[in-house]
């Protein structure tokens, strides 16, 4: 299961490097330090609402537009681990195997 911090940060890295934009040009636009925005983008911090908001602000980006990404990945990751590793054999092929063999 992912952590919502790590897949956070992983969408604002992601975000900020499709639009061109450095770690000085976000910290300076969310007034936050470059330092803790780098943490923030590594998962090594979590961003509270606030700060969440002014890198959203700062990224001229809705955060709901961040928030709906991080919620499909977890929707994906979710969907993965009911996804079972060996799928079992129904029950009617052992049957059809034997019936097979017979004729």
């Amino acid at each position: 299961m992912p952590v919502l911090r790590n897949e956070i940060g992983e969408v604002l890295r992601d975000v900020r490097l499709t639009q061109g934009k450095t770690l000085r040009d976000i910290s300076s636009g969310a007034r936050v330090s470059l330092g803790y925005l780098s943490e923030v983008e590594r998962g090594q911090k979590e961003a509270s609402s606030e700060l969440l908001a002014s890198i959203c602000d700062a990224l001229d980006m809705p955060m709901s537009i961040i928030l709906r990404e991080v919620s499909d990945r977890f929707a994906a990751a979710e969907s993965l681990e009911t996804v079972p590793v060996m799928p079992s054999i129904p029950d009617t092929v052992p049957e059809l195997l034997s019936s097979m063999r017979t004729r």
